[in-house]
C-alpha cells in the first residue's frame, strides 16, 4: 500500500538557491508514495513590513541560513529519495495539489532582470494580497485576478559531475521551468541522474503569464502534494509532461529559436511513440493543431512548450 508523507520547510529541509547531487536526502519514500511538501518564497528584502504575515517556518529558515554568493533566490524543499530510482530512469511526478499557504505574494522589477531591463529602471517590489477563500489576488493598484497556483521549480538532482548549480537556470533535470501548464492534474516526467532521483520543489507561484516577462510571477508560499513513481520504461533525456487532454513538450535553451526547435522535435517524438503516425505526419500535425508557447524568457535558458491535444493521436 502506498503511503503519504509530510515534508515541512525547515532549515534542515530547505536549500537556499541551489541544486546539488551531494545534498543528502531529507526523506526517503517508496515508488508510488505521495508526499506533501511545504514551500516558502522570498528573501529578507522581499517580505512585507508586517512581520506577523510571514510564516514561522519562513522566518526560521531565513534566520538560520546564509545564502552563498552566486546562488539563486529560490528556497527548495527536499530532496526526496525515491527507492529504486537509478540513473537512466524517469521520475513520474503527478502533481495532485498546489495551494497557497499565506495571504500575500510579491512581484518585482530588479536591476538587469526581465526582458526589458534598460527600459524599466524604477526598481520596486510590490506586495499582492491573496484571498485563499475566494481564490483571488488583488494588486495595490486595484486589479483583481484569479489564482492559478503551480510550482516554478520541480527538479531531480543534477548529474553529480555538474557540481552545485544555482537555482535560476532550468536544465534537463527540470528546475526553474516556470511553466504554468504544470498545474495540479498534470504529470511531469524528469530524467534521473542519481540513485533515488532526489526530488525537490519550490518557487511557488500564485499565478503567472506565459513569458514571466518582468522576472517574477506572483511569488508565494505553496503546499504541494505529489505522487512520485519510478519509471524504467521511458528512456528519455529531457523533461516533458502530460495531462488528461494534452501532451506537453518542453524546449530549454539560451536561444529562443533553439528552444522552439527542441520543443517541436520532442513533440514529434512523443506523437510517434503514442500513435501510428510517421515523423513527417507528426511534424505536420504539430503545425496543424499544436500550440507552441513561450514558457519564460528570463531564466538564462529560455523555455518554449508545445501543447498537443491527445484527441489528435488517432
Amino acid at each position: 500500500m502506498s503511503q503519504t508523507h509530510k515534508l515541512e520547510a525547515t532549515p534542515d529541509t530547505v536549500a537556499w538557491g541551489y541544486l546539488d547531487a551531494r545534498r543528502e536526502a531529507v526523506l526517503e519514500i517508496e515508488s508510488g508514495d505521495e508526499v506533501v511538501i511545504d514551500t516558502i518564497s522570498g528573501e529578507p528584502w522581499d517580505l512585507p513590513a508586517d512581520a506577523a504575515l510571514v510564516l514561522p517556518d519562513h522566518r526560521s529558515v531565513l534566520s538560520a541560513q546564509r545564502k552563498e554568493a552566486g546562488e539563486g533566490v529560490h528556497h527548495l524543499t527536499g530532496p526526496v529519495h525515491v527507492r529504486g530510482a537509478e540513473p537512466g530512469d524517469m521520475l513520474q511526478v503527478e502533481i495532485l495539489e498546489a495551494a497557497p499557504r499565506q495571504d500575500w505574494g510579491f512581484c518585482q522589477i530588479l536591476p538587469l532582470k526581465g526582458i526589458l531591463p534598460a527600459e524599466f529602471t524604477e526598481y520596486q517590489t510590490t506586495h499582492i494580497a491573496i484571498d485563499r477563500d475566494r481564490g483571488m489576488a488583488r494588486t495595490d493598484w486595484g486589479v483583481e485576478f484569479e489564482l492559478d497556483p503551480f510550482f516554478g521549480i520541480m527538479a531531480v538532482a543534477p548529474p553529480p559531475e555538474w557540481g552545485r548549480l544555482a537555482s535560476p537556470v532550468p536544465r534537463s533535470f527540470g528546475g526553474n521551468l516556470d511553466n504554468k501548464a504544470l498545474r495540479p492534474g498534470t504529470t511531469l516526467y524528469l530524467p534521473v541522474f542519481n540513485d533515488g532521483a532526489l526530488f525537490s520543489a519550490g518557487d511557488g507561484h500564485g499565478r503567472q503569464g506565459d513569458g514571466e516577462v518582468c522576472i517574477d510571477a506572483l511569488e508565494t508560499a505553496l503546499t504541494g502534494r505529489f505522487r512520485l513513481t519510478v519509471r524504467k520504461d521511458m528512456p528519455t533525456s529531457e523533461p516533458f509532461a502530460e495531462n488528461a487532454t494534452h501532451l506537453i513538450s518542453m524546449g530549454l535553451h539560451e536561444n529562443l529559436d533553439r528552444a522552439s526547435e527542441d520543443a517541436v522535435r520532442q513533440m514529434v517524438s512523443l506523437i510517434t511513440s503514442r500513435s501510428a503516425m510517421t515523423a513527417s505526419q507528426a511534424y505536420m500535425m504539430c503545425s496543424l493543431v499544436g500550440d507552441l508557447r513561450v514558457t519564460q524568457v528570463v531564466d538564462g535558458n529560455k523555455g518554449v512548450h508545445m501543447m498537443y491535444a491527445k484527441e489528435y493521436l488517432g
